[in-house]
């Protein structure tokens, strides 16, 4: 029997309980542990991705949760705690010779096999106690690494200006990876499935869309909506092979206008540019080198078509407005929320616009509503800055919003 999980691949964990950092960057109390229960209890998301689980440290805290009951390791692999299932992953850095550096996302069935992949990794990095670390060999040789152990490998968040496979490490994927090596890729905050359609080399690819989250609060701002037997690595690889009835249903993510590197951006006078309108590699207004290129801009220089490919197994894309975008919304009322539904996937897909009026009101009931069909006014984001949502007076259509506020445009910070 098939039914649907929502699944966020993409957390990161910044700190052990001991204190030890894991990802820098990352928020102190997002530990394994902490992790599982936020999806579990509050967030409602059935499968999410650690995607620091190489950390010796992390594994030491996984041991003592396995030992003492609290979580349980299943047979098609992951672990399971309460109504979630944590997928065992590594977020690594690879620079090829030649090119820029690039994440790549990985990830084992098993703990045992992920302790053994990290001793791999020992001697092939300088710290293999952190998150996002570079790797001293090739793309192909993690690659086939991976593959050997039984894992998967997904380029992360392919467009951002730093850090992906077509924002910094090369024009084609193919110059770094073996193409036939590949589970999926993910698209990133500031792109979507029609965005990705004019690069003809992803066509055969399922999409997933995720968080990269460095706080709780974070998780799931992006996730996946699946079709599967039961919340595992080995039915999570079906799907994303679109096998045995398996799938990605669903994508949620940001509109791109919110994500915080979607159109080009000035680090001197914080304007959004439209690089088409701009003199190669400097700021239009400003005339600063100093362009961080958008991915917007970035995808549009790639297209290997004028118009976007959407295959008929694609996903539909929704634009899925987080909970914490909403104007008004603060910690009471959406504890409020939560009293009343239970977590967060309840509140986004299932309660009723009467049923949320009843606890917040009809104006923030009312962009909740919005959020789920895209329809909300929104705020361009660019050069590390996120978009906003509007004030619902100043909201407009879609037409008009793909029309608005993305050329010549300052980002407040």
């Amino acid at each position: 029997m098939l039914r649907t999980y929502y699944a966020d691949l993409h957390i990161h964990i910044g700190r052990t309980e001991k204190g030890a950092a894991v990802k820098i960057s990352g928020a102190r109390n997002l530990t394994f542990y902490n992790i599982a229960r936020e999806a579990s209890d509050r967030k409602g998301i059935e499968i999410v991705g650690i995607i620091d689980c190489h950390s010796p440290a992390v594994q030491e805290e996984i041991e003592h949760y396995l030992a003492a009951g609290e979580m349980k390791e299943l047979d098609g692999g992951g672990i399971r705690y309460h109504q979630t299932t944590v997928l065992l992953g590594s977020e690594i850095e690879v620079r090829d010779p030649g090119m820029g550096p690039v994440h790549l996302l990985v990830f084992l069935p098993k703990l045992a096999q992920m302790k053994e992949f990290t001793e791999w990794m020992r001697p092939r990095m300088k710290n293999v106690e952190l998150s996002s670390q570079r790797m001293y060999v090739t793309a192909r040789e993690l690659q086939a690494e991976v593959l050997r152990r039984g894992g998967i490998m997904i380029p992360a968040h392919i467009f951002t200006p730093h850090k992906s496979i077509y924002g910094s490490g090369s024009t084609r994927m193919e110059h770094m990876l073996d193409l036939d090596g590949l589970a999926g890729v993910e698209l990133g905050l500031s792109s979507d499935s029609e965005m990705a359609g004019y690069l003809p080399e992803l066509d055969r690819y399922t999409y997933v869309t995720n968080s990269d989250a460095h706080s709780l609060g974070k998780i799931g701002r992006e996730y996946n909506e699946l079709r599967l037997a039961e919340p595992t690595f080995a039915e999570l690889l079906l799907a994303l092979r679109r096998e045995g009835g398996r799938a990605v249903t669903a994508n949620y993510g940001l509109n791109p206008r919110l994500g915080k590197y979607h159109r080009t951006y000035c680090l001197s006078c914080e304007s959004i540019l439209d690089e088409s309108e701009a003199a190669v590699g400097r700021c239009l207004y400003c005339g600063s080198p100093k362009v961080v290129r958008g991915v917007m801009d970035r995808i549009m220089e790639l297209a290997g078509r004028e118009e976007p490919y959407v295959p008929d197994y694609r996903p539909p894309y929704y634009y899925q407005v987080p909970l914490e975008f909403i104007p008004g919304l603060g910690k009471r009322k959406l504890d409020g929320l939560l009293a009343r539904f239970g977590t967060e996937m309840n509140i986004l897909h299932r309660a009723t616009r009467e049923e949320l009026a009843e606890t917040v009101g009809d104006d923030i009931a009312g962009m909740i509503l919005e959020a789920r069909t895209g329809v909300l006014g929104l705020q361009v984001g660019g050069g590390g800055t996120y978009g906003k949502v509007k004030a619902p007076e100043k909201a407009t259509s879609k037409a008009e919003q793909a029309d608005k506020g993305t050329k010549g445009t300052r980002a407040k910070r």
